[in-house]
């Protein structure tokens, strides 16, 4: 329902923002980790919307590094309470916040010996001590409130910890985590409303005595867009549909993915739309040079996408590890079967053998009409985990430095939810006969058959002396204009002679 509404309200970036850090992180703390004496309390007003609530982390030393922030709640001398002392920045709603959910360091002993750990408060701007700086004078989602927020000696009541004292950490990433996955069908909100704005100038303005929709370029314009928004409505639908399962399913890697996918294929896309229009599009009489401002923000919060590339590489190759080791230890113990069960499944994909993981066929659960974008999947899958295995065997732990190559890890991982989104919809739009199946369809094929290539290409990159990868080049260069702090290069015209 939450993904729904994004959809929606996406019309309009600051009343996303507002809505997203009131709904999505602000309250979801008390959500999944209060008590039930805290959900009682605050829930209800804040469900109706009589108060707004804040997600506050980052601090002016702390950015991506959340673990290494510096507000303090200490102890009362009575055990009664907490003061809370610090600031956070870039707020959002933090000068319209009633309730607020503020992380700081607590004193707790561990096994004896007292450690500085992260702990979770809800603390209300009525405590009082709470001070809001001016809002920030930003690029885009001007509309939204964003700023400062100070706390002097704010006196937080014990019952108001989230969760367990030294647990905020954790409490923070799955607040994040859980928030993600809404920009999927946020910006596929966005791109479906450009799409009506921008189709209907392409149809009408006319060059060369032919309607700019009749050329090429400007179709291929529109392919990306629909392709874009088909792609990041699956994915989140996908992610929300797993969310909702009973219990708390832990689909962290596959929120950021969603994040990730659609925070710059957003990007993407207005850029195009304005495109469309021209001049016209660069002018504050249209809304697009407002898309273009807003749109930049959303590689940048929730976690940057640089941050979570990694994350997702590293959960992954984390798993991938583990299930490596196993089958070492089993080698090392004499299992002579499983070493060559393991040759054998490479010999015969080496040698032309096809890769079946069931998703074709009779038992199959993809639609015949999209068995070759299926078994395009179905061999990324098998390559990567070859190459996952590769890369393991060749870096061990020190992977976690190589974050080149990680990239290039998460940008298949990618690639292949998105794929696996897009084929899982589209089998059921065909079965249960929704209108323009056969378009989802077309979006489909033509999706996986670009993300195939580009997997294929990245994976090649990753195989040890690649010489398709520049990856030590890159470095370098990045290295030596760091140093300089400038470009490196003599202007061409130093010498005339």
């Amino acid at each position: 329902m939450y993904a729904r509404l994004g959809e929606i309200i996406s019309l309009d970036g600051s009343i996303a923002v507002t809505l997203a850090a009131h709904q999505a992180i602000g309250l979801k703390g008390i959500l999944i980790a209060g008590s039930d004496a805290q959900k009682e309390k605050y829930l209800p007003k804040l469900a109706s919307g009589e108060h707004i609530a804040a997600f506050c982390l980052t601090e002016p030393g702390s950015g991506s590094d959340a673990a290494s922030i510096q507000t303090r709640a200490t102890l009362s001398e009575d055990g009664k309470h907490y003061l809370l002392n610090g600031s956070k920045i870039w707020i959002s709603n933090g000068g319209l916040a009633d309730i607020m959910t503020v992380f700081a360091r607590t004193e707790v002993e561990v096994d004896g010996v007292k450690k500085d750990k992260i702990s979770a408060f809800i603390v209300e701007r009525a405590f009082g001590g709470v001070t809001s700086g001016k809002p920030e004078d930003k690029l885009g989602i001007r509309g939204s409130n964003t700023c400062e927020v100070s706390y002097d000696n704010v006196p937080v009541p014990v019952e108001n910890v989230i969760g367990e004292v030294g647990g905020g950490f954790k409490i923070a990433m799955n607040i994040l985590n859980s928030g993600r996955f809404s920009m999927g069908s946020s910006s596929a909100g966005m791109i479906k409303k450009l799409i009506e704005l921008t189709s209907e100038y392409a149809a009408t303005r006319k060059q060369f005595n032919k309607r700019l929709s009749e050329f090429g370029l400007i179709q291929e314009k529109f392919a990306l867009m629909a392709l874009n928004a088909f792609v990041m409505e699956s994915m989140a639908y996908l992610t929300a549909g797993m969310m909702d399962r009973p219990g708390l399913p832990d689909c962290s890697v596959e929120a950021a993915m969603v994040k990730v996918f659609s925070s710059e294929g957003g990007w993407i896309c207005v850029s195009e739309a304005l495109q469309v229009l021209g001049g016209l599009g660069y002018t504050k009489n249209y809304p697009f040079e407002r898309y273009v401002r807003d749109c930049r923000i959303l590689p940048i919060f929730e976690g940057t996408n640089e941050i979570l590339r990694m994350y997702i590489a590293l959960t992954g190759m984390q798993y991938a590890g583990k299930i490596l080791t196993e089958k070492i230890k089993e080698m090392k113990k004499g299992n002579i079967g499983l070493a060559l069960a393991m040759m054998g499944k490479k010999l015969r994909v080496s040698m032309g053998g096809s890769v079946d993981l069931g998703l074709t066929g009779k038992e199959g659960v993809v639609h015949p009409s999209l068995t070759d974008s299926a078994k395009m999947l179905e061999e990324n899958v098998h390559l990567f985990g070859t190459t996952v295995e590769s890369l393991l065997y060749r870096f061990g732990k020190s992977i976690v430095d190589e974050q080149l190559i990680l990239k290039k890890v998460a940008d298949v991982l990618i690639n292949m939810y998105a794929m696996t989104a897009v084929l899982s919809r589209s089998s059921r739009s065909i079965c249960i006969g929704l209108r323009n199946h056969d378009h989802e369809v077309l979006l489909t094929n033509t999706f996986c058959s670009e993300a195939f290539f580009k997997n294929n290409y990245m994976m090649v990159q990753l195989q040890k002396h690649s010489p398709e990868n520049n990856d030590a080049n890159i470095k370098k260069i990045g290295a030596q204009v760091l140093d300089s702090r400038a470009y490196v290069c003599s202007h061409p015209l130093e010498r005339t002679f």
